[in-house]
């Protein structure tokens, strides 16, 4: 993969953090979204030490005037997108077993976890066009897959009952292969992608992995998602998952 200008959204820590760590060290351009200007201009400024091109972009999913302004600032300072990460994404099942969780809380997951990412792709799909190899991967889940979600030996099966999240995931899901098929003439690729269960304030640092290891594995899918095949849902280890 050349040189590429990656967008990544809910960059300031965590995964978003070290997968852009990783790309940066890889030679590409990052754009670090991020809702808070404070954090997400720490963040960048932290990559830029290292040596790194990082720049901050404020970006809050759930806001449209929030993308109107961040869309304006990557078209004026960079004139297209090669790869968008969407990778902010929350949960609010870990205190509520499903039939207990406020309705309200669920739609707050979606509208960042699923309805954000249509609200980022869709603004910014004019700039991934002008790339000669666009490309949008969506940080899923294992938890995704109704596949292991209905399996009482998949390795996921303890975590089958989040709710929202899970759900919220599965629907991601759906996004990028309904993208996947609509883009594919118009040359923009789309892939589920997979961290890992990574030790993140997502999940109150219960992980097995470490952030790194969550970013350090989704660049390399991003790089995999960029040189193969639209509509893929990449793991951890390079393999496909199955839906």
């Amino acid at each position: 993969m050349t040189e590429r200008i990656i967008l990544i959204t809910g960059a300031n820590k965590g995964v978003g953090f070290a997968a852009a760590r990783e790309l940066g060290r890889a030679g590409h351009t990052v754009l670090i979204g991020a809702r808070d200007h404070g954090r997400g201009t720490a963040a960048a400024a932290r990559l830029t030490a290292e040596g790194l091109d990082a720049h901050f972009v404020r970006l809050d999913v759930t806001d449209e005037a929030s993308i109107g302004v961040a869309v304006e600032q990557v078209e004026a300072e960079h004139g297209r997108l090669d790869t968008l990460v969407n990778n902010a994404g929350i949960t609010r099942d870990r205190q509520h077993t499903p039939d207990r969780l406020p309705v309200a809380a669920m739609r707050e997951v979606y509208e960042t976890n699923v309805f954000g990412v249509v609200a980022v792709t869709n603004a910014l799909l004019p700039l991934l066009r002008k790339s000669s190899a666009g490309c949008v991967c969506n940080v899923s889940s294992g938890l995704a897959s109704t596949s292991f979600l209905a399996d009482p030996d998949s390795p996921v099966w303890e975590h089958a009952t989040l709710l929202a999240y899970n759900t919220s995931k599965a629907a991601l899901n759906a996004v990028t292969l309904v993208y996947a098929r609509a883009l594919r003439e118009a040359g923009v690729k789309f892939s589920s992608v997979e961290p890992g269960f990574c030790a993140t304030d997502l999940n109150d640092h219960t992980g097995s992995l470490t952030a790194e290891e969550g970013g350090r594995r989704i660049a390399a899918q991003v790089t995999a998602a960029a040189d193969g095949p639209t509509g893929r849902f990449l793991s951890e280890y390079g393999t496909t998952l199955p839906w």
